[in-house]
């Protein structure tokens, strides 16, 4: 009896343990995104009217909006920029700064100085560099003779400017997760690599980066969460323009909820961008969870 008691006890320790998690899990994620996937089946009431229930007419109408398919099409290229540019680039930072280097104290914190600034701040500072007349960049390009870009303002490079900033932002960060990994590998490794004459290319790709793929899944799916909730330095650098050039999906999001006031149309994309984002990483963890090496 006393022990069906003990146990029950634990058991009840337990629970009470996660319910702080489990509250703010429900609170902040589960509910909001319940209460989105019901708004998105009505359309707004007016007057004081009852709203109406349409079931699938907003993303119907949603599927046939041309300015949709734009900004979709602006993210995709986005996080193709964005991403595999980013992981690449912190990946090689990490193995630069995990080596003997002279002054890497210094090195490391250069890289990871960009993630520490907030993105507000970030994008006021790429402001001066893409500005049009006084802008670093152009200044840069006049010396060698070249004509100033309009680097916000032409819809050809404007979307490269902002996934050049992004880049640079995310980069340090990503960086962070890779060296922890590096610095947890076990030396034994490297020393039998010497031993047995592995050069260091081969040792890369047939020792190290096998075991960087747990920190290779993980890092990934932030930058496909990164790709996608791109707001602040839109809202700063270019408000989605020009023509929305660089109008990407969260800032669509936004202007619709705050700017148009169409809640419902908010919604709607909302759950669209949920769906894609659960697939995609799905689709991650099938592919790349069978190369991940855990221990």
């Amino acid at each position: 009896m006393r022990s069906l008691d003990a146990h029950r006890g634990m058991q009840l320790y337990g629970v009470l343990l996660l319910l702080p998690a489990v509250i703010l899990l429900i609170t902040f994620a589960y509910l909001p995104t319940a209460t989105t996937l019901i708004n998105s089946l009505y359309i707004p009431s007016f007057r004081g009217e009852p709203r109406t229930f349409v079931g699938l007419e907003n993303y119907q109408e949603l599927l046939s909006d041309p300015a949709f398919w734009q900004v979709a099409r602006n993210n995709l290229l986005y996080g193709l920029g964005t991403i595999p540019t980013s992981i690449a680039l912190a990946l090689g930072m990490a193995l630069l700064v995990n080596a003997r280097l002279p002054g890497r104290g210094l090195v490391r914190m250069a890289y990871f100085t960009p993630t520490i600034l907030p993105m507000i701040a970030a994008a006021n500072i790429w402001m001066f560099f893409y500005a049009p007349q006084i802008g670093l960049f152009n200044k840069l390009l006049s010396i060698v003779g070249i004509n100033g870009i309009n680097w916000l303002g032409d819809p050809n490079v404007a979307l490269s400017s902002i996934i050049v900033m992004s880049v640079w932002k995310e980069a340090g960060f990503f960086m962070i997760f890779y060296l922890a990994a590096l610095q947890g590998m076990a030396p034994e490794l490297k020393e039998a690599a010497d031993l047995e004459g592995t050069s260091r290319w081969s040792f890369f790709w047939r020792v190290t980066f096998p075991l960087l793929m747990p920190t290779t899944l993980f890092v990934l799916i932030n930058a496909l969460i990164n790709a996608v909730r791109v707001v602040d330095h839109l809202f700063i650098l270019t408000k989605g323009g020009p023509n929305n050039a660089t109008n990407l999906l969260l800032y669509y999001v936004y202007e619709n909820a705050f700017s148009f006031f169409d809640r419902t149309y908010a919604a709607t994309i909302t759950v669209v961008i949920l769906l894609v984002l659960a697939l995609v990483a799905t689709l991650k963890f099938a592919v790349l969870d069978r190369r991940t090496h855990y221990q």
